[in-house]
Formats: C-alpha cells, sequence, structure tokens
C-alpha cells in the first residue's frame, strides 16, 4: 500500500514510540477494506511495537479500525483509508498512543482531562479537505487524553449512505452523541471553549488582569504575525489577540508565490506563523475576538483599550489592527438558508462530496476560474455564472477553463435566488442582464467565490474607513487615529496578498516602535534593538 520512501519516513516517526500500539480492525470482502488490511500491514512491519488484529464485532463501520493502549479502547478510530491529508492524522494518533507526547500546552491537556460527561464524537471528511485533519486531530487527542471522549473519522465519499441520511453537505461535519455540533475549521481550543464553557470566563479573567502592552497587534494572519515579530524583536512588550491564529490562510489551499518558499499549504503556513511568533517573547491570546476600539483609555488617558467579545479588556501605548477578511456573500434568497446544504465556499474542502453530481461556480475571477477547473475533474458538470460580461481570471486559466468539456460559462449573468428543497439545494436562478430574462438550472450545490470582506465592523465610527469599509492607511501604515496602525486586507493597501500583508505587517510594527519613542515612555525599560 505504501511505497518505499513513505514507508521508511514512517518507520522514522514509530521510532519515536515508546509503547504498544494495538491496531484492531473492521473488514470486509470490499476492496477498501483489502486496501486497509495492507496498510495495516505496512505500518506493523515497520515498528514492533505496532500489533495488529482483526475484531469480529459487526457494531463498527467497514473498513474500519481503531488504535489503543493494551487494556483501553476509547482510542481514535478511522473509519475508510486514512490517505491523503488524513495521512497526518494517523501518523500522529500513532505516536500520541505510542506515548510520545503532544505538542500541546499542559494547562490544556489538563483541562481535557478533568472535562466529565459522556463525548462521542464523529467527523466527516474528505480525504483532499485541508481543513478536516486539524479538526480530526484535535478530537483524537482529546480521546486518547481522557477516556470518556470517542472519536470517529469517517471519509464522506466511502461511507456515502450515511452522508445521504445524515445530510451532510460540507465537510468537516462534526457530530457529539448523534447531534451535529460544528461544520467547518475549528482549532483544539475552539473546540474544548464549546464543550467547557465555564473555561471561557476562566480566560476572560485571566485577560483582564495582563499589564498594558507598548504595542497590540489584533489578528493573528500573515500581517499580525510580522507585526509581532518585528514589534518583540525591539525589546519592547507585545501582545497578538487573534480570533484564530493564521487567519484566512487556514482557509487557503495551495501557496505558491510566497518567495523563498516554492510551495506550502495553507495550514502549514499558518501553523510555521505561529512557531515563528512564540520563538519571541510575545503574549499570544487565541479565540479573542475583538468587539471595539477605545482611544484615549486609562488613568493617563494615553491608552488604547481594546475591547474584546469575551467581556475582557486590554490596554496598549500602540495598536496595530490586522483582522484580515472573509468570504463575501451574494446575498440572495436561498444563500443562508442553504450554507452547508449545498452552498458551500472551499472547493477543495467540499468539492468531493458532489461527485458525479452538477454545480455552479459563482464568480468569473482567479478564484471562480480556479474552482471551476478543480470540480471540473470531480463532479459530473460545472456551469460558472459571473456578473461582468467577460471573466476577469488570468488568460492561461481561462484557456484551460475553455478545454474543459462538462463546462459551461455564463457571463453578463446576475444570480438572483438559490433554490432547495427545505433540506439542500436543488437549483439556481439567474437573470440574462442584456434581456432580463430569468432561467434556472437545477443542480446540487453552489460555490461561491467573489472575493473578499474586510472583518472591520467592530471599528465603525472610531478609526477612518473606505466606502468599502477597508483602514485608511498612509504610506506608514497610520490610520486616523495616532497610535492606530493597521496592514494587511483589511485595509485600503491594493493586491490582497499573503506577502503584501507580511510586508505590511512588518511596516505598520516599525512605525509603532516609531511612534512609541517619540511620544512617550515605553511599558518596559528599552532594551538595544536586534538588527532587522
Amino acid at each position: 500500500m505504501l511505497d518505499a520512501s513513505t514507508k521508511a519516513q514512517l518507520k522514522s516517526y514509530l521510532e519515536r514510540a515508546t509503547q504498544t500500539i494495538e491496531i484492531v480492525a473492521s473488514l470486509d470482502d470490499s476492496k477498501a477494506s483489502g486496501d486497509l488490511q495492507s496498510l495495516l500491514k505496512d505500518i506493523a512491519d515497520v515498528s514492533p511495537l505496532v500489533k495488529v488484529s482483526e475484531s469480529s464485532d459487526d457494531n463498527h463501520r467497514k473498513p474500519s479500525f481503531s488504535i489503543n493502549r493494551p487494556g483501553e479502547n476509547h482510542g481514535p478510530r478511522f473509519a475508510g483509508l486514512p490517505m491523503g491529508h488524513e495521512f497526518t492524522s494517523l501518523i500522529l494518533a500513532l505516536l500520541q498512543i505510542g506515548g510520545y507526547p503532544p505538542k500541546v500546552d499542559e494547562a490544556i491537556l489538563e483541562q481535557i482531562r478533568a472535562l466529565d460527561g459522556e463525548f462521542k464524537f464523529e467527523i466527516y471528511v474528505s480525504l483532499t479537505c485541508h481543513s478536516c485533519p486539524d479538526v480530526v486531530q484535535a478530537l483524537n487527542l482529546m480521546a486518547i487524553q481522557n477516556p470518556r471522549f470517542t472519536n470517529t473519522m469517517i471519509d464522506g465519499a466511502l461511507f456515502q449512505d450515511e452522508v445521504k441520511e445524515r445530510q451532510i453537505m460540507a465537510v468537516p461535519t462534526v457530530f457529539l452523541n448523534g447531534t451535529e455540533f460544528s461544520q467547518g475549521r475549528m482549532s483544539l481550543e475552539e473546540i474544548l471553549a464549546k464543550i467547557d464553557t465555564s473555561g471561557i470566563e476562566r480566560e476572560a479573567k485571566k485577560i483582564a488582569a495582563k499589564a498594558p502592552f507598548d504595542v497590540l497587534v489584533v489578528g493573528g494572519g500573515p500581517a499580525g504575525a510580522a507585526a509581532a515579530v518585528y514589534a518583540a524583536r525591539k525589546g519592547i512588550r507585545t501582545g497578538v489577540a487573534s480570533e484564530r491564529f493564521g487567519g484566512q490562510v487556514l482557509d487557503t489551499l495551495g501557496i505558491e508565490n510566497f518567495i523563498s518558499i516554492k510551495q506550502t499549504e495553507g495550514p502549514q503556513f499558518a501553523v510555521a506563523l505561529e512557531q515563528h511568533v512564540r520563538d519571541y517573547d510575545v503574549d499570544i491570546m487565541n479565540l479573542q475576538r475583538a468587539k471595539a476600539l477605545v482611544p484615549n483609555a486609562g488613568l493617563g488617558k494615553d491608552m488604547i483599550e481594546i475591547q474584546l467579545e469575551s467581556g475582557a479588556s486590554l490596554q496598549a501605548r500602540s495598536v496595530i489592527i490586522s483582522t484580515g477578511a472573509r468570504w463575501r456573500n451574494i446575498n440572495v434568497p436561498g444563500e443562508h438558508e442553504y450554507k452547508n446544504k449545498g452552498v458551500a465556499y472551499c472547493p477543495h474542502c467540499d468539492g468531493p462530496l458532489f461527485k458525479g453530481k452538477r454545480v455552479a461556480v459563482i464568480g468569473g475571477g482567479n478564484s471562480g476560474v480556479e474552482a471551476a477547473i478543480d470540480l471540473a475533474g470531480i463532479v459530473g458538470h460545472v456551469t460558472l455564472i459571473e456578473f461582468d460580461s467577460v471573466l476577469r481570471a488570468d488568460a492561461v486559466l481561462q484557456r484551460k477553463l475553455q478545454s474543459l468539456k462538462n463546462v459551461s460559462v455564463f457571463t453578463h449573468a446576475q444570480t438572483t435566488e438559490i433554490t432547495g428543497d427545505s433540506q439542500r439545494v436543488n437549483g439556481l436562478v439567474y437573470k440574462n442582464r442584456s434581456t432580463d430574462e430569468l432561467h434556472k438550472i437545477e443542480l446540487e450545490g453552489v460555490f461561491i467565490q467573489i472575493g473578499l470582506i474586510p472583518n472591520t465592523d467592530w471599528l465603525k465610527g472610531t478609526v477612518e474607513l473606505s466606502k468599502h469599509g477597508e483602514i485608511v492607511v498612509d504610506a506608514r501604515g497610520q490610520t486616523s487615529l495616532p497610535g492606530v496602525f493597521a496592514a494587511g486586507d483589511a485595509t485600503t493597501v491594493p493586491f490582497k496578498q499573503i506577502i503584501i500583508a507580511a510586508g505590511d505587517g512588518a511596516k505598520a510594527a516599525l512605525s509603532a516602535f516609531d511612534h512609541l519613542i517619540r511620544t512617550s515612555v515605553p511599558v518596559v525599560e528599552m532594551e538595544p534593538a536586534l538588527a532587522d
């Protein structure tokens, strides 16, 4: 099942294990079971600590297998063949069951172990979904750490009857004790916060007690990460308050234009960003969403206050806003009602769920055309709908699109409604803008790819915003408020690119430092600045 190179790599990983790993498989006579049997044999061949057996219990999905320590039965279960993006989830589960410690703060592990109750998780994935592994790995970790937890990863493409019965139209979809728990990417901290609500209050109290910062970065995407590194290198007290570290990069599949990195994937890039920031003395506060900015706060009226949705507040002498952007909605009837029931925003994640079906892509820019090209290799037919009279994607993408036989393109077309049967999408209505004639297309899925909207609603009435809601900044990243800087996709800077956001984050940090040394005494005693 595994080639020689992959087996050698797996062997090197499993050499870190120190305890026996028991794998128990539930198989039938299907080809998928045969493939799984070969995979498990390859795993057992590379480590003497791995013991594989077959179960006669008919209560489990077939093919599937569990991973446990001797005498335990709450370890992770994989229903299907965990290859593709989920191969990493398999390796981590093997290592953690084998005694290799997870790279998670001990306080979080203690919080998991202390949770009481019964938690039976099931997570439906596609093997091409780059958002799914984070959730699978978080739930597996919880099952390994706490015997009151179980988790089963289910390949939706293999268990399509379940997908249909449970009306799953997006991945990852998580069920807890038989009831839908969540859809989409979630971090371990986010899952914990949803289960252990008292943890939110405890964290808010800790945050509220923090001393003021010299520089507080709001947002943890590429701009925020760069700003934090550059500020911390100046030896000043630096904090990052972020809803989710990595930001929209977490929802990006391939990155091939960040200079010096030929190719990577968004989630990997996001992990690298956070690791780089943690190499410095930066106070990272995750799962913290900004609610309001209050200038001239504090007793000395020289502080800027950031109020958080959790109820806590932070104060700083300067602030760098890097809250990024989110997917733009088309705001037509049916979009909200059928979100994750046929309406999707990530073709890489959800495309496999529409195998052989008819879908539409709304948007004729690079994102829309790339989505149509990707989907054409999976689904039965793709209809691309563009509001403008011409597609706006790069010429090379348009040529590729035109070469595909299962793609139709309608330009000068306005989507007016997404229709459904109250359970899932069954069609789309668009208007020919030249004739005003309405047309209905029967289909099962709609992928919306019309760009981004800045995450700046919480700033209205405080800093100057453009008509598009972007933060107005000058060449130094300064906003309309002294001491408040901004960087990245939330600003008026053109060309929303990762590399531009990172550069602007660094520039904003240098500007904030310059502001501090010219206008106030920093919170901490200044240390010599390190070389750039």
